[in-house]
């Protein structure tokens, strides 16, 4: 008998390789287009590295007129958890990076080269793995737990390498006849591949993004095929990646380790590797030191936060490319206006060593897109937010919509839009004192800053509504009614006059305008105050000034 009679007694029915190949054909792309993947497992929520990963993949994919595809990994099925497979979809599309191929719910895809879940895909790991033993590359192991677990202690306690390789492999010489009659007895049986590698000796491998890089070969016997059938995912990675045309895997670096492992099993199996690129991991920053993003510390780590905060999808990608290459920044700063899909991100730019998280970064990038949106869009999306986190800012926008929508308008489409909004979850905060049911229901505090002096506030606040206020003047005449105000009360018309000689004036018109802004608004920092007299309209104008005034 022979390693042919040995397959078929493992897997007598499986279809030939040939008939994969010949399903599955090479791709019709154009010449460099690049084919990446995200093959995520359902074994819990998205991590932040995860959606950094699928960025930088479709990035690379897009701007090549390649394909982006989602695989989902499930062959570790007791760590799988209930709606996995919707939980990534959702906040791949809630992100902007649905694939082009691959998963659209629990059961179904888009594609022609799946199912691109791998639980489905048994009867394709099960025939490579039967060539592979053919080939005598791969064999049955009837090794039981107590013996691998004797073996590991054997090693350990003589400070030797760990794993089923060289001496230890104990299954690997089973004759074929003595592995038939196993089988055939009932044994319990697991398939290892049979490695052709040493540890004493060197490979040479470029990544993409860490460079040259030397390895020790592979000697492990690793598992390929499970005991239930499925395949491990270093083998199930190898197989579909060959068939599914993935030319670069671009992956996490806890997985660098794994090249040398990956290299032999695509020699073996007769295809040609695809080009790796290893990301390093997102850190933190916590006393001084730098750290991986952690689920369990570090709320951030979810994507579901950026959701629940309310940082709109398109800053947190613009944010990701950010980190990824840092000419990124620059290039934005050249083309403010320009869409991030225009960006030419480059893998070998990307840091070796781990960029590191900044969430003020983050929430800088996020105001200026948000400031880019019309008034009429962040109504909707503030809205769509609300609706599931915030019940009082959704009463208060779709009660007051016409309103709302003036109030988001203040200082939005000009040159130099409002940055006060980094989030969703900010704008109630922002807006709020816009509400007269809101703002007098609250009682607003007035901290006042370089006019303090209560008679001399009174008399500012009253000389502007007996003599100066007029809600129909445009913001010219309006502002030179502040300077007007501020020069009768022996305060600077221009904050550079007060500049060249302080000595003759009390103040500036700053001091006076800050005045009127807390006693309208309660706050000292608010977006342009003619503008928000404007929506405020005369009567609520006149009624905030006078509170004030009974206040004091």
């Amino acid at each position: 008998m022979d390693y042919k009679d040995l397959a078929n007694v493992i897997f007598p029915y499986v279809k030939d390789i040939s008939y994969y190949e010949e399903k599955y054909p090479r791709r019709n792309l154009p010449e460099g287009a690049v084919v990446t993947r995200f093959a995520p497992s359902p074994t819990g929520f998205v991590h932040i590295g995860g959606l950094y990963q699928s960025v930088i993949a479709k990035k690379i994919a897009n701007q090549t007129g390649g394909v982006f595809f989602l695989r989902i990994e499930d062959t570790d099925q007791k760590r799988e958890v209930e709606k996995g497979v919707t939980g990534i979809i959702d906040a791949l599309k809630e992100f902007g990076m649905s694939p082009d191929e691959g998963m659209i719910n629990e059961d179904e895809y888009v594609g022609n080269y799946g199912p691109y879940k791998q639980s489905l895909r048994k009867e394709i790991y099960q025939a490579y793995a039967k060539y592979l033993i053919e080939k005598g590359d791969a064999y049955p192991c009837f090794c039981k737990q107590e013996q691998l677990d004797e073996m590991r202690a054997k090693q350990e306690n003589a400070k030797l390498r760990t794993g089923y390789y060289g001496v230890w492999s104990k299954c690997r010489h089973i004759p074929v006849n003595e592995a038939i009659q196993k089988i055939n007895d009932g044994e319990d049986y697991i398939i290892r591949f049979k490695s052709q590698g040493r540890e004493d000796k060197k490979i040479k491998h470029h990544d993409v993004i860490k460079g040259n890089i030397d390895f020790p070969e592979n000697d492990q016997d690793i598992v390929i095929i499970k005991a239930d059938g499925l395949p491990t995912y270093h083998f199930a990675h190898a197989v579909d990646d060959h068939l599914m045309g993935t030319t670069h895997v671009i992956r996490g670096d806890e997985w660098l380790s794994s090249v040398p492992l990956h290299l032999q099993l695509f020699q073996s199996l007769g295809f040609k590797s695809p080009k790796y690129a290893h990301i390093a991991p997102i850190m933190k920053e916590e006393n001084g030191a730098k750290r991986k993003l952690s689920k369990r510390k570090d709320p951030e780590a979810a994507v579901s936060y950026y959701a629940e905060v309310g940082i709109p999808e398109e800053a947190v990608d613009e944010y990701l490319l950010n980190i990824a290459n840092s000419n990124f920044e620059q290039w934005r700063r050249q083309n403010q206006d320009a869409k991030m899909e225009e960006f030419e991100l480059q893998l070998n730019k990307m840091s070796v060593s781990g960029a590191l998280f900044d969430i003020v970064k983050l929430c800088d990038i996020s105001k200026r897109v948000i400031s880019k949106y019309t008034k009429e869009e962040v109504y909707e999306k503030a809205l769509n937010w609300a609706k599931k986190y915030d019940k009082h800012l959704e009463e208060l926008l779709e009660k007051n919509k016409e309103y709302s929508l003036k109030v988001l308008g203040i200082e939005r489409g000009n040159l130099k839009p409002r940055r006060d909004i980094g989030k969703w979850e900010d704008v109630k905060e922002n807006i709020i004192y816009m509400y007269d049911e809101e703002y007098f229901k609250e009682k607003p505090q007035y901290e006042f800053q370089k006019i303090t002096d209560k008679e001399e506030i009174k008399n500012i606040i009253n000389t502007y509504i007996e003599e100066y206020f007029d809600i129909n003047d445009d913001k010219e005449t309006w502002f030179n009614k502040i300077k007007d105000l501020s020069e009768k009360f022996g305060y600077a018309r221009e904050t550079k006059e007060y500049k060249q000689n302080p000595d003759n004036f009390k103040g500036h018109i700053g001091d006076i305008s800050t005045v009127i802004r807390i006693c309208l608004t309660g706050r000292a920092n608010t977006p342009d105050m003619f503008e928000i007299m404007k929506v405020l309209g005369k009567e609520s104008v006149i009624k905030r000034l006078k509170m004030a005034i009974e206040k004091l």
